[in-house]
């Protein structure tokens, strides 16, 4: 029988980035995958600020921005009559680069995993079973042990590990054998994916004076709006329409689309039915739920794996307590506490960037090169422009705006308010402070707690002996920087190991020891 501490069941980029994080940690893991490790259908894959920041953390953020698709990378979205046609709005995407040291990054999946599926094979305590697939699992009050089933000789393996892990779905296994419901949010809905060839499109473009676009949403009479998206750098598109275009060509959809002649070819053209759904509790005993075993947030917004990749690292850390031995009894259940009303936001997002795609009554005239047409088009840019349309590509609030509201949280409770700004709020991640060049307040988090003080004090001793005295680890670090202070507002912040702030105050808590067993989840 093999062993490890941790089983997690999908090399999903979730799947892998909980490997990463628990590795770190010295927990040793294993991820199986049913698959071989290839994408064979590649989707546009923007990374959020947020999950850049914890690939930081783990090593591969350079690597990511490396894996970059080659030639020019456009990535303003535009909504357009058709691509090469008439103009009518421009999002110049954000970066957010006043509010982290990691900007967006744009990666295709293609490329994203084998960046991390070989930095979780570089580390000694993880390792990735492909062709592996979980057919059963038992749980008692010790570990779990998994039913395997070796994909490449039909041979059964059985695992033995203290944890099992889930970040399979939507249509999990493990959910359902926990007898976890889903709850649907939204009405499923119907995709049809076509994905095609067009390599001299952006050569058309440039010679008809037309700036590129990472996606351009073309407005049709109908009221519909269909987003195109280049999947690389070299001619590859997807354009993805709804139910309704199902019995037309997709050779006809690609050329209403283009706004003249250029050579396509269809590559692929597939139905998908997306669920809004969020499992109705993340843990049962000894097994978890992450990433879209416990959510799926389909497109618009794109926030579903950035909000998996936050999942792994809320997890992962109070595991690696669990095993060092100073997690309270309930650390581990506020990951559901935690984690859960963050993906029913998100859904709140999607419906946001939902309605703001949704049938309008659009004027036939769009596409008329006439006065009436130009009116159209000028109307229909006004109201874009003050609408929620930007929503789903310029969301800082769904990317750094997660307020934790649990037990381990102590202070007065915080309600976010849009615009999101950076600070030090109970729950809140913390703000990104330049403390040196190269240097960001976030690159001294992670390890374990940390209590970052803007004023001195002889009783800062007295917290450095209580957190010993409870196991829990915390670094003391002093920060005389006033730039950093103004964005913390307090003189002490206490910090998680996943970058979330757990207590703040004016002066240092009068009881030290209460405050180690309240945010390690004792009390």
């Amino acid at each position: 029988m093999d062993e490890t501490e941790v089983l997690i069941a999908g090399a999903d980029p979730v799947g892998l980035a909980l490997a990463l994080d628990l590795e770190r940690r010295g927990v040793s893991c294993l991820v199986l995958d049913s698959g071989d490790g290839r994408v064979r259908t590649p989707e546009v894959g923007v990374i959020g600020p947020r999950s850049m920041e914890l690939f930081r953390r783990w090593g591969v953020a350079d690597k990511i921005r490396s894996a970059e698709f080659p030639g020019s990378r456009p990535t303003d979205i535009a909504w357009v009559t058709q691509v090469g046609g008439h103009e009518i709005h421009r999002f110049e995407r954000l970066t957010h680069d006043t509010h982290t040291p990691e900007p967006e990054q744009m990666c295709p999946a293609d490329w994203l995993l084998p960046v991390l599926i070989t930095a979780v094979g570089t580390h000694p305590g993880g390792a990735v079973l492909f062709r592996h697939r979980l057919d059963g699992f038992a749980q008692d009050d010790a570990g779990v042990t998994a039913r395997v089933m070796d994909m490449r000789n039909g041979r059964g393996v059985t695992i033995r590990a203290s944890y099992l892990v889930s970040t399979n779905g939507p249509c999990s296994m493990v959910r359902s054998a926990c007898g976890i419901q889903a709850t649907s949010r939204f009405e499923p809905q119907l995709l049809r994916t076509i994905v095609f060839r067009a390599p001299k499109l952006s050569e058309g473009l440039a010679a008809r004076g037309h700036r590129p676009a990472l996606t351009y949403f073309l407005l049709r009479a109908d009221g519909r709006r269909y987003p195109l998206q280049a999947m690389d750098g070299d001619g590859t598109y997807k354009l993805t329409v709804g139910s309704e275009a199902g019995a037309t060509d997709a050779a006809a959809l690609v050329r209403d689309a283009i706004a003249f002649d250029t050579p396509t070819q269809i590559v692929r053209d597939d139905a998908t039915q997306l669920p809004h759904m969020v499992a109705d509790r993340y843990r049962s005993g000894r097994v978890f739920l992450v990433g879209d075993a416990a959510h799926t947030l389909s497109p618009p917004g794109g926030f579903g794996c950035d909000i998996g990749i936050a999942d792994a690292a809320d997890l992962a850390w109070k595991l690696a307590a669990e095993r060092a031995g100073w997690a309270g009894a309930e650390l581990l259940d506020s990951y559901d506490a935690e984690r859960r009303p963050v993906a029913l936001e998100g859904l709140e997002a999607v419906g946001i960037a939902m309605r703001s795609r949704a049938d309008d009554d659009l004027s036939p005239r769009l596409r008329d090169d006439t006065c009436e047409g130009v009116l159209a088009r000028t109307e229909l840019g006004m109201q874009l422009a003050d609408s929620v349309a930007n929503w789903d590509v310029d969301a800082p609030e769904v990317h750094f705006g997660h307020g934790y509201r649990s037990s381990l949280v102590v202070g007065d409770e915080v309600k976010m308010t849009a615009p999101w700004r950076p600070s030090s709020d109970p729950g809140f991640r913390a703000a990104h402070g330049w403390l040196r060049p190269g240097v960001s307040t976030l690159d001294v988090f992670g390890d374990g707690f940390v209590l970052l003080c803007f004023e001195s004090s002889e009783r800062i001793v007295e917290v450095e002996r209580a957190f010993r005295r409870r196991g829990v680890p915390l670094e003391v670090v002093l920060c005389p920087d006033d730039r950093v202070s103004e964005l913390y507002r307090c003189p002490y912040v206490l910090v998680r190991p996943d970058d979330h702030v757990a207590w703040r105050g004016q002066e240092l808590p009068a009881d030290p020891l209460l405050l180690a067993d309240m945010v390690r989840g004792a009390c």
